[in-house]
């Protein structure tokens, strides 16, 4: 039970602080000047301060559950300097604290949203990037040592921030065209803005994963399958092609439909497309987030 509560708890922690990320990020590159104000086309202050305050109450629930799972201690007195010693004299308690101030910053920064839209949402992308980066000290990157520690931290941090990117992104455009009236040339600038910036997040998403799987496992393929691991990381390798099909689909087809239906104003099929697939591509996005709080559980070695 423990175990579910905490691949839950991970889970919940990906999806949260991505999203924080990914859409103070988003509003930065696709959007300008005054669009960065919250309610202008998206309600930047309400939904970071949400994720804000979620990441701190789920980092809260983690860190005890990790000290119940440690110590086999439920009686709270007794939990309660073993918090302390886990929040103050451990790897893991450093980057929590780091975490916590990071997501205060944010939400002090959500504040200024409506006077200073701009450097509003550029600290709220540095505090949710420092956020995010220390789940990282919850990975398998955690065990090394030396050198390879540090590679391996630099690898997960470009692919925690490139995977959040993404799926900020596309939240982001699933709120767009959630809206009864969609700004069509905003939606159809941003989608063609997002091409070289989604691009390099693919990219960057790609390589550090081969990359973090040679730390992991190192070249070998053989009876990988063999494995729960193994078994999930097909099944995210998988899932992961299904989103870059979605991607295609909106690059090469969806988006410039979209655009030729602006010039002769019947949007409305095109709209319902591109919503359609947008949701499906977050959907699948949100399923390999489980995938990977459940890998970040088990031991890549071969069962």
């Amino acid at each position: 039970m423990s175990e579910s509560i905490n691949i839950a708890l991970r889970f919940a922690l990906y999806l949260d602080l991505m999203l924080l990320f990914g859409l103070a990020a988003f509003g930065l590159y696709s959007l300008r000047g005054k669009e960065r104000m919250s309610g202008a086309l998206l309600s930047f202050a309400p939904l970071l301060l949400t994720t804000t305050v979620l990441g701190v109450l789920l980092s809260v629930l983690a860190m005890v559950c990790m000290a119940r799972a440690m110590s086999g201690i439920a009686d709270w007195a007794e939990l309660w300097p073993h918090i302390e010693m886990m929040v103050f004299e451990t790897d893991v308690g450093w980057s929590w604290n780091l975490r916590i101030a990071a997501l205060v910053l944010a939400g002090f920064a959500v504040m200024l949203n409506k006077r200073w839209p701009s450097a509003s949402l550029a600290l709220v992308l540095l505090g949710g990037a420092v956020a995010l980066a220390t789940l990282a000290w919850a990975g398998h990157g955690a065990m090394d040592e030396g050198e390879r520690r540090n590679w391996h931290f630099i690898t997960d941090f470009l692919h925690l921030w490139a995977a959040g990117g993404w799926v900020g992104a596309l939240a982001a455009f699933a709120l767009l065209l959630h809206q009864a009236e969609p700004r069509l040339p905003v939606l159809a600038r941003t989608l063609t803005g997002f091409e070289t910036a989604g691009a390099v997040m693919v990219l960057v998403v790609g390589v550090t994963g081969v990359v973090n799987y040679l730390f992991i496992v190192g070249p070998n393929i053989e009876g990988l399958l063999d494995s729960t691991y193994g078994q999930l990381l097909a099944l995210k390798l998988v899932l992961f092609a299904v989103m870059l099909v979605f991607a295609a689909l909106n690059r090469f087809h969806l988006s410039p439909l979209l655009e030729q239906a602006r010039q002769t104003g019947e949007h409305s099929v095109a709209v319902n497309a591109l919503r359609r697939s947008m949701v499906l591509e977050l959907c699948v996005a949100v399923v390999i987030l489980g995938l990977v709080a459940w890998l970040g559980t088990l031991s890549p070695v071969m069962e």
